[in-house]
């Protein structure tokens, strides 16, 4: 069995979420299937220096972080551009069909919710440390009917800067408050979102954050 074969030699893994009980409770779970947790990370903005840092085989990351900065789909990004040989398996309990797309497109290996009995995610880790792509039945066949309606997501109609530009702008934030916080300048952000309004066709601010809750951007 791939599990116990594991234990023999022991695959070692990273946790990267911000709840210390999920933490601590995956690494008992994960020890008990005699996988190997080298440590973890509780901020998003971390996590690539701390994969960098313990090199695991394999990363189980959330897609969610409380800090309100960066997230998991933004990791898995910097990830890609650093270390595009990492496995990473995401471990969350968001499972927005946008999200799932841009998370198979960004990287991920594995797509596990939270509510998945802890024996299937530690066959997971195995498997995908096995060099294999693992999602589930439910989320396979939903990444099928994504990719036959076509792709959808309002990041796949934008430009990296535009992307991040739209989830500040989804949060409220004005274009002063944006430029501050990319350290540009507020005219640059002012035709930058501007753009972004012409590419989704919509100009509403409700409506901007409306379409980033709806495709889990953003939490409402």
């Amino acid at each position: 069995m791939t599990i116990q074969a594991a234990a023999m030699t022991p695959i070692s893994v990273m946790i990267a979420d911000d709840h210390p009980l999920i933490v601590e409770g995956l690494t008992s779970v994960l020890a008990r299937h005699g996988l190997r947790v080298l440590g973890s990370a509780s901020q998003a903005a971390a996590v690539a220096d701390t994969f960098a840092a313990l090199q695991p085989d394999v990363l189980v990351l959330d897609l969610r972080f409380g800090d309100g900065g960066i997230g998991g789909l933004d990791v898995l990004q910097e990830l890609q551009a650093r270390q595009a040989s990492a496995k990473v398996v995401i471990y969350t309990q968001f499972d927005q069909d946008e999200v799932i797309r841009e998370a198979y497109k960004r990287g991920a290996k594995a797509f596990v919710t939270k509510n998945t009995d802890p024996t299937e995610l530690a066959d997971t880790i195995v498997k995908v440390h096995q060099g294999e792509t693992v999602f589930m039945p439910s989320i396979a066949t939903r990444l099928a009917l994504m990719s036959v309606r076509g792709d959808e997501s309002p990041l796949a109609k934008l430009q990296p800067r535009e992307a991040e530009v739209f989830k500040l702008m989804a949060q409220g934030l004005t274009n002063v408050e944006i430029a501050e916080r990319m350290n540009l300048s507020p005219k640059t952000i002012s035709t930058t979102s501007q753009s972004i309004k012409d590419h989704l066709g919509i100009h509403r601010p409700a409506d901007i954050t409306l379409l980033a809750v709806r495709c889990g951007l953003i939490e409402p």
